[in-house]
């Protein structure tokens, strides 16, 4: 086939690929719970001769086990075995199975769980996943996932069938066949940026807080002048996902470029909101990254992280409720749910504040359906049994409660008013409980919070002031013909990303121009030029 040729296939497969856009950027601008249905799921108790699920009578009489690979530290209080211990009675009692979670912990979590998802291990039957930072698409592509036909889905997961519409569902489509399944029915943001103390802030002249990435490096310099025992943000920056989230963070930050998820190298970008099929790639180009780096070297220079930063694998995170560190890197939704109501009770009078990277540019998109969603192992030995327990976990509300909050009165009670709220003499670190569930949770069976930061609404109201939908959410990238040019870049970027993000990789300029020159020998300017044409491809396919 001559070039021509292959470039007509190329464009052709890639509207097919395409499907109708639709104004689903996010699951939803607020928390509102006004029109709970509270009914619950309908796959009814069965005998372990069979269960009946939506119109068909299946056969369960064996008794299987389901492992879900889910991203997270594995919680070592004991909670979470007897929470899971609960939930596997009622899921034998229910659909003759029991449910084994498979933690990828966050130390290097990115590689380990590409590689798990890649070694086709026939154990593995539900798998959390995501378009946007866990590379659903392309590990699809390579054969991780299962496709999922409209008549398994309507038969083992009839009531997930039914409350995803036609539009989102093509939204999970790959090729025109279904693979993930979408968490599209819970408000959240999950856009990052720093948690710090209010507290020390004033304490340090900035009276109205951290508001750009000039502004922390002044906060962590405080904190190193008055507070010599504590590490300004004692990171654990082992991998590559801190070095990609700081850099990525500097960008959105301080330029207009718009993040395109769900490919293996995360460097490129959509020019602006204005420009949107144009590709760019600030790691490639342009002052920015250079800037980032040099600010990096002054802050690891400076110590505001420890020497050792690219080995450690401490919790960041419990260091700051104890007050041996000033910061915590995470998103929105971490900070209301969990960090700043937990600092008010660890550290009262901490007033722990949100630096949203999307602050100091208004340069937010709306989360993505997909950016939790669900995947069934294409191995899976009982991949209909796996969809029956997520239907279950989804949308039943006596299991839904059970895995998502725990035990009542033990992990939460139910306040008179009907709120999820914490046992009197709670602890977190001896009673906390979590699955880290983020892959169908459902606000027709969610609780209001009385435990969350009360400013959330606010944060969502400044939020959905200046955010847009995501504009590529239905583009799928044909990469077949770079793949071997992506591998090599991939290599590249894990190399430098990190090092550079903390001023580990020696003379910031010297060190992306290297980065530079190593990402176009591996081939940047062949895929910058394939996908440059598909993107072009599907604006006109939209019409714009």
């Amino acid at each position: 086939m001559g070039k021509t040729m292959k470039k007509l296939f190329s464009l052709m497969l890639v509207l097919v690929m395409v499907l109708s856009l639709t104004a689903c950027g996010k699951s939803k601008d607020t928390t509102s719970n006004d029109s709970k249905d509270t009914t619950e799921g309908s796959t009814d108790n069965a005998s372990n001769d069979g269960a009946s699920t939506g119109d068909a009578a299946i056969d369960t009489s064996e008794h299987v086990t389901i492992k879900f690979v889910v991203l997270g530290n594995k919680p070592t209080n004991g909670q979470l075995e007897t929470v899971m211990a609960e939930l596997n009675k009622k899921l034998t009692e229910k659909v003759n199975a029991e449910l084994e979670l498979y933690w990828v912990e966050w130390a290097d979590w990115q590689t380990q769980y590409n590689l798990l998802l890649a070694s086709g291990d026939n154990t593995i039957d539900l798998i959390g996943t995501a378009t946007d930072w866990l590379d659903a698409w392309p590990n699809s592509k390579k054969g991780a996932s299962l496709e999922l036909s409209e008549d398994m889905l309507k038969t083992y997961a009839p009531k997930t069938w039914e409350s995803v519409s036609a539009d989102h569902w093509n939204m999970c489509k790959l090729d025109g066949k279904i693979y993930l399944i979408p968490e599209d029915n819970y408000a959240q943001w999950t856009n990052h940026g720093f948690m710090y103390r209010g507290d020390w802030a004033k304490q340090f002249g900035l009276t109205n807080g951290v508001h750009s990435f000039t502004e922390l490096g002044q906060y962590f310099a405080g904190v190193k002048a008055n507070f010599p025992d504590v590490i300004p943000w004692d990171a654990s920056a082992s991998g590559q996902a801190f070095g990609q989230q700081l850099a990525g963070g500097y960008f959105q930050s301080n330029t207009q470029n718009l993040f395109i998820d769900g490919l293996d190298v995360p460097i490129f970008f959509g020019a602006s909101k204005d420009d949107m099929f144009t590709l760019v790639s600030p790691y490639m180009e342009g002052q920015e990254y250079v800037d980032f780096a040099k600010m990096m070297k002054e802050w690891g220079d400076a110590g505001y992280w420890r020497e050792d930063v690219l080995n450690y694998t401490g919790d960041t995170r419990e260091e700051m409720y104890a007050g041996q560190t000033g910061a915590d890197q995470h998103h929105t939704q971490t900070y209301y749910t969990t960090v700043r109501p937990q600092m008010d009770e660890k550290q009262p009078g901490s007033d722990v504040q949100f630096f949203s990277f999307s602050e100091p540019s208004k340069n937010l998109m709306n989360l993505v359906i997909t950016h939790g969603a669900l995947a069934v192992g294409a191995a899976s030995q009982h991949p209909e049994r796996a969809l029956m327990v997520y239907d279950l976990l989804r949308n039943d509300e006596e299991i839904y409660r059970l895995f998502n909050y725990g035990i009542e009165g033990t992990q939460y009670v139910i306040t008179s008013d009907g709120k999820l709220d914490r046992p009197e003499g709670y602890d977190e670190t001896n009673d906390s409980y979590s699955p880290n569930f983020w892959y169908g949770r459902n606000d027709n069976l969610e609780l209001d919070n009385a435990t969350w930061y009360e400013g959330k609404d606010q944060i969502f109201a400044d939020y959905s002031s200046y955010s847009i939908d995501y504009p590529y959410s239905q583009l799928v990238f044909n990469t077949d013909e770079i793949s071997s040019y992506m591998s090599n870049m991939s290599d590249v970027f894990s190399s430098y990303v990190t090092a550079i993000a903390f001023g580990k990789a020696g003379d910031p300029e010297q060190a992306v121009a290297d980065f530079r020159k190593a990402m176009k020998d591996a081939g940047y300017d062949e895929v910058y030029k394939v996908l440059q044409e598909q993107l072009t491809a599907y604006k006109a396919y939209l019409g714009k």
